[in-house]
């Protein structure tokens, strides 16, 4: 999101350059830069002590494909603390162990999705209202159940897959 107001005084910005950042929008009322916005996300691939993936049915999202679990960052909150309150939240579930595995940018909806493996060691879930569904399916089946390749779900699924065969 790019301001083109102070969300503090109202006041039209100018572009004004800022270091290496070149153009950037300046209120001259509060004299500051209003740097770009953007949101931040987690998502996670939730893997039991089978070795299986949860798979969520959100229809809000696809009716089609299998979701991860994801969710917003809230302000104060890390990355880390996200996934966790993601997990439980949308599964009932207690994370055991938590990787990042990388950040991927989604350039249609401005967002920051950021990545991780999970462990837990429940299995029985305990689904939020978001979550119209949820099943346990092996690891090495999830990659067909979730968006197709090119999608994030598709690249933590793949990555997961790529780490196991080097195990």
């Amino acid at each position: 999101m790019r301001f083109h107001y102070c969300p503090d005084c109202g006041s039209k910005l100018e572009l004004r350059p800022i270091g290496d950042e070149g153009d950037t929008p300046w209120c001259p009322q509060c004299q500051r830069p209003l740097f770009d916005q953007f949101s931040t996300c987690i998502i996670a691939l939730v893997v039991n002590e089978r070795e299986e993936a949860a798979i969520l049915r959100q229809d809000y999202i696809s009716q089609q494909y299998g979701n991860l679990v994801s969710g917003y960052m809230t302000p104060g909150e890390t990355a880390e603390e996200c996934a966790h309150r993601e997990i439980g939240e949308e599964l009932g579930l207690r994370v055991t162990e938590l990787e990042l595995v990388k950040t991927w940018w989604m350039e249609k909806k401005e967002l920051l999705m950021i990545g991780f493996f999970s462990r837990v060691a429940d299995t029985e879930m305990r689904l939020s209202g978001e979550v119209d569904a949820a099943r346990w399916v092996p690891v090495k089946e999830a990659l067909g159940q979730v968006h197709p390749e090119g999608s994030i779900s598709h690249a933590l699924v793949a990555a997961y897959l790529e780490r196991m065969k080097k195990a």
